[in-house]
């Protein structure tokens, strides 16, 4: 006989129990899951929204608050400016301002016990007229300040003295020696007379230039002359001759010993 099993089959250890609801139990299962992971992640991006809103809230009222307090130091802010603009151009002046005291200081300590200035002039410019200045031509080929010179010595040898000691000065780059004329030669009786009458001193023009030194803008007025307007030398005037501090001057050696 054949044996025959009595268990259901269901029942039975090792066997494939059938589904007793089919594949809709899970398709539901599967759905519900789906819809608490989409819910989750409608909550996590609403607190993320949320969270993002007042960021931006708190940034808008410190940024509104940054420009009120920016808008209160405004008036700072332009003082600030203005300060820095007035600095500028006083330095700008300080620095283009010339020392003329400083230059008349070291002039008078350098001024030979043998040399006498009738005339002494100083302008910033060349296109610069001052109401009895000297007038020298060779002052209009300096660009920046110079000192005009007129006076007598007691020899030539003295004026070559005085020109190498003009060199000496901070700031002189060149001296020019126009003329240096004994006196007798084409001298007035007013200019003999001031030098001392003598016959054998010597009468002198000389410009001292500081080409280094910066130009201040020159503004030209009623009365200012735009140009130095010179007079023509006397013909037994000397060539005139320049000299730099750099290298002195073999000219005014050869007639400094000539007399």
């Amino acid at each position: 006989m054949r044996p025959v099993n009595l268990i259901p089959t269901e029942e039975r250890p090792g066997g494939r129990r059938p589904l007793r609801a089919g594949p809709l139990a899970y398709i539901v299962v599967g759905a519900l899951a789906a819809a608490v992971i989409a819910i989750t992640a409608l909550v996590v991006t609403n607190d993320k929204v949320s969270d993002r809103k007042a960021e931006v809230a708190t940034l808008e009222s410190e940024k509104a608050s940054v420009e009120a307090k920016a808008k209160a130091l405004a008036s700072y802010s332009q003082f600030a400016n203005v300060r820095e603009q007035r600095l500028a151009t006083i330095t700008e002046l300080a620095d283009s301002r010339f020392d003329w005291e400083r230059v008349l200081a070291e002039l008078s300590l350098v001024l030979p016990a043998d040399v006498q200035l009738t005339s002494l002039t100083g302008t910033v410019a060349p296109g610069v007229s001052v109401s009895g200045g000297s007038g020298i031509g060779l002052r209009t080929q300096i660009a920046g300040p110079a000192l005009e010179m007129v006076g007598c010595a007691s020899s030539q040898a003295a004026v070559a003295g005085f020109v190498e000691a003009l060199k000496g000065i901070d700031g002189v780059t060149r001296v020019g020696l126009p003329s240096s004329v004994v006196g007798g030669e084409g001298t007035s009786a007013e200019t003999a007379s001031t030098c001392g009458g003598s016959g054998r001193t010597a009468q002198f023009q000389l410009v001292a230039g500081f080409d280094a030194a910066p130009v201040p803008p020159v503004e030209t007025g009623e009365g200012v002359a735009p140009e130095v307007t010179t007079e023509a030398a006397p013909e037994s005037e000397s060539t005139p001759t320049e000299t730099t501090s750099s290298e002195p001057s073999s000219g005014e050696s050869e007639e400094a010993g000539a007399s």
